[in-house]
């Protein structure tokens, strides 16, 4: 069984763990298992600034600010939100707004 595990046989794969979760307590669970507490903050505060970008009414350095995040998280989160391929933020905060 251990040498499945090490060929990659028995690969978990995170992304259907989380499909599988059925609500927020749920998330929150597997979340706090998954993750150390300093991860959970990060991703919180990429989520955040993400957020608030899309707002559109604050600078950057604002941002940075409310978030108590980094500039440069508010620039590297900016960037995946306007240019990169994957529009994982953009699909998520317009879902929320239809929602």
């Amino acid at each position: 069984m251990a040498k499945q595990a090490q060929s990659g046989a028995l690969r978990p794969d995170v992304y259907d763990a989380i499909l599988s979760l059925r609500d927020r307590k749920e998330a929150e669970a597997f979340l706090a298992d998954l993750c150390t507490p300093s991860e959970l903050k990060a991703l919180n505060e990429r989520w955040h600034v993400a957020r608030l970008l899309d707002q559109g009414e604050l600078s950057y350095r604002d941002i940075a600010k409310v978030a108590t995040a980094s500039t440069a998280t508010v620039t590297r989160v900016a960037r995946f939100l306007k240019d990169m391929p994957y529009r994982g933020y953009r699909r998520i905060l317009d879902r929320l707004k239809a929602a």
